[in-house]
């Protein structure tokens, strides 16, 4: 039998079905692809010769699994870690399908998927704890520091220095707390569980509160170009989440732009587009692709580089778009569009 039932080569996971005799009689192309076996030269063995798998302590698996002859309770097994003849790893989930309960196993279904996928979740894992950690050690180091030397030696220190030093452990404690939301909006983003608050707000007010508290903290106002076009729709948005949004992309544009910083508001199809544009060096085309991943961080570019990844699921979440270009000027061009929805939204 070489012929594959239809339907099973579209899995995206590698399949693997054996009849009530322990003959496999379903191998398709995915699971070709991971164990490097052909169909022609499974199908039709027994499921234990034409899928050799060990444990990893080394021991057969099948003998252990035992599906035909073990336990009628048992339905199969959890996604688990098992050994290809010649060393390769994959992650294996079965299962026993029984006509009525606790009778005889009529099929075994197994899934195979390799091993890269996992590797990657658990390097970006690995790399955002090391990355969470370099960032929480500086502002924690401070904070301990100056407390520590106010408390053993307050009086020794006139009012202007106690305050530069209490004015210092604020800031930093301000930069843990924007690090523990960055923490659980990715973690919000990545399970699917980020909510969206919908109210009215006034796009073009927004850009303009922005602007006016940066130029508070410092920035000169005439840096600013901000243009607010007619026709704009009512927006039901997160205020929060759009605060976050224009924040992240006004910072990155003053931080590593240069020059005059533009930022339009206009209408787009059914709702509106905000688009952030400097006069820097822009981002090289090459790395265009990867902005708004994870740690994604320009040549002199600081920070966590998990600002833009978050931005993304913002405006995605929005039901939105965002999109990364290069301005007239050569610089930077950031773009997103948001749907105006309705208080239809609203739970």
């Amino acid at each position: 039998m070489t012929e594959r039932p239809a339907g099973y080569d579209d899995h995206p996971d590698g399949v693997v079905v054996a009849d009530e005799t322990g003959t496999v009689v379903v191998f398709n192309r995915a699971a070709e692809q991971i164990t490097g076996m052909s169909a022609a030269a499974v199908l039709g063995k027994e499921l234990e010769d034409a899928l050799p798998l060990e444990g990893l302590d080394g021991r057969a698996w099948w003998p252990c699994a035992r599906p035909y002859d073990g336990l009628r309770s048992v339905t199969g097994h959890p996604e688990r870690n098992l050994i290809l003849p010649g060393g390769q790893e994959v992650l294996v989930t079965s299962r026993y399908v029984r006509q009525e309960a606790r009778g005889p196993v009529t099929s075994v279904v197994v899934a195979v998927r390799g091993t890269r996928h996992r590797a990657r979740e658990e390097l970006s894992r690995a790399e955002l704890v090391s990355t969470v950690a370099h960032e929480l050690r500086s502002p924690l180091t401070s904070v301990k520091g100056f407390t520590a030397t106010l408390l053993a030696k307050w009086d020794r220190f006139n009012d202007d220095q106690k305050r530069l030093m209490l004015e210092t452990v604020n800031a930093d404690a301000d930069r843990v707390t924007r690090l523990i939301t960055e923490l659980l909006d990715i973690a919000r983003i990545d399970s699917g569980r980020l909510t969206v608050s919908r109210q009215v707000v006034d796009i073009g007010r927004v850009v303009a509160r922005h602007v006016a508290a940066m130029a508070a903290r410092g920035e000169d106002p005439e840096r600013f170009d901000v243009q607010v076009a007619d026709g704009i729709p009512e927006m039901w948005v997160d205020a929060d989440k759009l605060d976050q949004v224009l924040g992240n992309l006004l910072e990155n544009a003053v931080r590593h732009g240069s020059g005059t910083v533009t930022i339009v508001v206009e209408p787009a199809g059914d709702g509106a587009a905000v688009t952030v544009t400097d006069e820097g060096e822009g981002i090289p085309d090459e790395q265009r692709d990867r902005v708004f991943t994870r740690f994604w961080r320009s040549g002199r570019r600081g920070g966590t580089g998990l600002g833009l990844y978050i931005v993304r699921g913002l405006v995605e979440a929005h039901g939105g778009q965002i999109e990364v270009g290069r301005g007239p000027g050569g610089g930077a061009r950031f773009r997103f569009v948001l749907p105006a929805a309705t208080p239809d939204f609203l739970d």
